[in-house]
């Protein structure tokens, strides 16, 4: 289980990190509790939670795309800022 195991690095140790998320996959279950969309990208599954409860849940990018969803929005959000600070 990893508890924002990349919330404070940079994004050459978090990819360094993501990488070896990566090569772990489909030999053993991994649990990643994230708030960087980044980190959630490559996940199996995505499960929101809100107020202790799952709210949605799916593949990364069906709830990035749905922007009905809260990743939808969320992801919206992040996009928009980042073209902003341009």
């Amino acid at each position: 289980m990893l508890d924002e195991a990349t919330s404070a690095l940079d994004t050459e140790n978090e990819s360094n990190i993501q990488e070896a998320i990566d090569r772990l996959k489909g030999s053993m279950t991994i649990i990643v509790i994230a708030h960087r969309l980044t980190t959630l990208r490559g996940a199996d599954r995505v499960y929101v939670l809100q107020g202790g409860r799952i709210v949605e849940e799916g593949d990364f990018a069906n709830l990035a795309a749905d922007r009905d969803s809260y990743l939808g929005k969320s992801f919206d959000k992040m996009s928009s800022a980042h073209v902003s600070s341009f």
